[in-house]
């Protein structure tokens, strides 16, 4: 009998492990786009049985996806290249690097990630503020993130200018700051402030919470922002935030996926989800490292969001901090982010392709290669040609289908007699 019972409970276990054809389809979507560079197709045979088709990746394996996390080029400790290598080591296949209201780790991290066979999604968490005056949550500071194709926005200009106020306001916020901790008889010097966030880093309050520390008016971070710095607090300051709906527009305008990252810290976030699903919203974050944050899956599902969830991992250490890579998302929702977002990168990257195309100037081959192109081969080579980078551009990022769109073909045979102005364009590997 208790022979019996074992082995029921063996064959039960055997056809849980059984997916559905949805599972399936989901699946092979997503593994194609994770692994294109160094996949074959998936065999002929039913691929299904234990989700494990005979191929150089086990698909027994989850694909991890971290979606949300920071470097040093905001409040971030690692450098981008120190954030892969240690995505890398937690089994991470697609990074997004989010770092505040700023792009430039991800060319290292997209270089590093090379190494890896890691797919970086290239990406930004932007300061905003709820504006309507008249409902809750009014004045709730928001933060966005966005999800770009490999080129990066359609329209860069218009999302560069944006994070270039947000980031010439973080300065003024952080002086405000200093006065208040000075009224306080905390005393930090702007100089001590800018050292800690580094050439170029736009101040936060995470650089000034470890001035405090460092200065010994605080123990640890957690005591400079419970006592000084938090949300409303008496050394809080505003900055140039824009108005959350804003973002979210142009988010959407520059071919961009718009996620609301930790709405858990909104004081009333389904007055700002419903009115930032009507800006056009595409997702929320709704796991976290200790699992689903309670009553946000059912605020998703209602307003018709993707479920998304990431680490916010900043490198600091400590007990409290998500480890890259814990917050595992469902095969579902990495499924759903992956099929709203490729046709929207795919337009966005013939947009950029098609401005080249009609000026092959230097501006616009920047704004094609501002990420750098990933490659198969592991020697580096310049190219000369457009229609060279044209193929470089989309070969590890769209489905072979994709790149044999019309538009694509029309641009490579406008750029098949071009050469670039003065010389060449770097590609990684």
């Amino acid at each position: 009998m208790g022979n019996n019972k074992k082995r029921k409970e063996k064959n039960h276990k055997k056809k849980k492990r059984k997916a559905t054809g949805e599972q399936t389809l989901a699946l092979r979507y997503v593994h194609e786009w994770v692994f294109r560079d160094s996949l074959p197709a998936f065999p002929a045979g039913d691929a299904s049985d234990d989700f494990a088709p005979q191929s150089s990746h086990k698909i027994v394996d989850p694909i991890v996806f971290e979606l949300h996390c920071h470097s040093n080029h905001s409040d971030g400790f690692l450098s981008p290249s120190a954030v892969v290598e240690r995505a890398q080591r937690n089994g991470v296949k697609v990074l997004a690097l989010t770092d505040h209201d700023t792009m430039a780790g991800i060319p290292e991290a997209t270089e590093t990630a090379q190494k890896y066979g890691m797919r970086i999604i290239p990406g930004v968490e932007i300061s905003a503020i709820y504006s309507p005056r008249h409902e809750p949550g009014a004045g709730d500071l928001v933060h966005i993130l966005a999800y770009y194709g490999s080129s990066g926005p359609s329209r860069p200009e218009d999302l560069d200018n944006l994070l270039l106020n947000i980031r010439d306001g973080r300065y003024l916020r952080a002086k405000n700051m200093l006065l208040k901790l000075n009224k306080l008889k905390v005393p930090i010097k702007w100089e001590h402030v800018t050292k800690i966030a580094g050439d170029g880093v736009a101040p936060g309050r995470v650089h000034i919470a470890r001035a405090l520390v460092e200065a010994g008016h605080v123990e640890n971070l957690r005591e400079a922002f419970n006592r000084y710095l938090y949300d409303g607090g008496p050394a809080y300051a505003m900055g140039n935030e824009p108005f959350a709906e804003e973002v979210v527009q142009l988010i959407c305008h520059t071919g961009g996926i718009a996620a609301l990252a930790h709405p858990w810290a909104l004081k009333n976030p389904v007055t700002v989800i419903r009115s930032l699903k009507a800006a056009g919203l595409h997702a929320m974050e709704v796991y976290r490292s200790d699992g689903k944050a309670a009553g946000f899956g059912e605020l998703a599902d209602t307003y018709k969001l993707i479920k998304l969830g990431g680490s916010d991992y900043h490198g600091r250490g400590g007990h409290d901090e998500s480890e890259l890579g814990t917050v595992r998302l469902p095969l579902a929702s990495g499924y759903q982010f992956l099929k709203m977002a490729r046709p929207i990168w795919c337009n966005a990257m013939k947009d950029i392709l098609q401005s080249f195309a009609k000026d092959p100037s230097d501006a616009n081959i920047e704004k094609i290669t501002r990420f750098g192109i990933p490659k198969k081969s592991k020697v580096c080579h310049t190219v000369s040609c457009g229609k060279d980078i044209v193929d470089l551009c989309l070969s590890s990022w769209l489905t072979s289908d994709e790149k044999e769109e019309n538009e694509f073909q029309a641009i490579r045979l406008m750029l098949a007699d071009t050469v670039i102005g003065n010389g060449v364009v770097k590609v990684f590997g």
